[in-house]
């Protein structure tokens, strides 16, 4: 039996209009789709009428399937002839384990595609009105994982060259571990009077920005009440937001 093909596609941060055309062929086309729990489910409505939809998606601490399981179940429907589309949000290559999941294809001699995506450090504060670079503000912009728990010999972060040597930092994952990473920004060199931003359900009608200084910013959040998932976004392009937001958190536009 000649093997199907699997699209590792990238769906985007939230908004169903923000998915590449070529990953929204990708759907339209899979005989099984594997999706994660942060894809918009409108983009399930484009599959075929009989294409087989199949839940892999992870909450922080609890897992649906555990990354083997979907390793195993993409070389499984892929050796019996079908096509899978595996379904991340935002873009797979930015901490959707996108390549072990294409190792683990080409091990089996899979063939497959990487299809890249909007990923949610970039278009999140782009809707909060808060571009990660600007010419006056930012010449450089890193992505960091923020979840890592240093007690837990988990925090494998560079913070002094991240504190020191970056003018836009985006914590992806991170919210729950707020208290940490200012700590260990201010700790290692960034100044306590830095804008942070924290942008929840981004690109979404449920989209919720807040602002603050990094000294303050956990407090901020707590009384919004805002918990994952949500981007983390330090530097001082978060200043921006006062002059260009043009994205209201109902979802109507500003201007």
């Amino acid at each position: 039996m000649e093997k199907g093909t699997v699209y590792l596609v990238g769906a985007g941060p939230g908004d169903i209009k923000l998915i590449t055309v070529y990953g929204l062929e990708c759907i339209k086309r899979a005989d099984v789709i594997a999706y994660d729990r942060l894809i918009n489910k409108e983009l399930l409505n484009y599959a075929k009428e009989d294409a087989e939809l199949i839940y892999v998606g992870k909450l922080p601490g609890r897992h649906a399937l555990i990354q083997e399981e979907i390793h195993e179940l993409l070389v499984e429907k892929a050796l019996t002839g079908k096509n899978v589309t595996r379904l991340k949000g935002g873009d797979p290559c930015v901490f959707g384990r996108v390549g072990e999941e294409a190792e683990v294809l080409a091990e089996h001699g899979i063939r497959f595609e990487i299809v890249p995506g909007v990923t949610s450090g970039i278009a999140a504060p782009a809707y909060a009105g808060i571009p990660v670079t600007h010419r006056d503000y930012a010449t450089s912009f890193t992505i960091v994982t923020g979840h890592g728990k240093k007690e837990r010999g988990m925090d494998g972060i560079h913070w002094r060259a991240l504190a020191q040597g970056s003018d836009t930092i985006a914590f992806y994952m991170g919210v729950s571990n707020l208290p940490h990473i200012c700590r260990e920004l201010i700790t290692h060199g960034k100044s306590p009077a830095t804008p942070v931003a924290v942008i929840q359900w981004g690109t979404t009608a449920r989209q919720h920005c807040v602002t603050a200084e990094l000294s303050t910013i956990e407090e901020k959040v707590r009384q919004a009440q805002i918990s994952h998932p949500a981007i983390i976004l330090v530097g001082e392009v978060v200043r921006l937001r006062e002059k260009i937001q043009w994205f209201l958190e109902d979802g109507a536009a500003v201007l």
